[in-house]
């Protein structure tokens, strides 16, 4: 895992932190929580959490590794 890698998964879980807390927060009116803010945070904290870990990497299937070869 490279420098890049590991700040791409701290990137984040820093986001995903930071969405939760301000998905917890209570409303000015303390009636309701919830944001769009909050849910948009934590879409961009699973993509940045997936493509770290590699799961956005291409890897040819067989066929296409045969069909290079040829």
């Amino acid at each position: 895992m490279n420098a890049g890698t590991m700040l791409e998964i701290a990137a984040g879980v820093a986001l995903g932190v930071g969405a939760v807390l301000l998905y917890r927060r209570r409303s000015s009116d303390g009636t309701s929580y919830g944001s769009q803010t909050a849910v948009i945070l934590l879409v961009i904290a699973a993509i940045l959490l997936i493509h770290g870990f590699g799961g956005l990497d291409y890897r040819p299937s067989p066929s296409e590794l045969e069909a290079m070869r040829q």
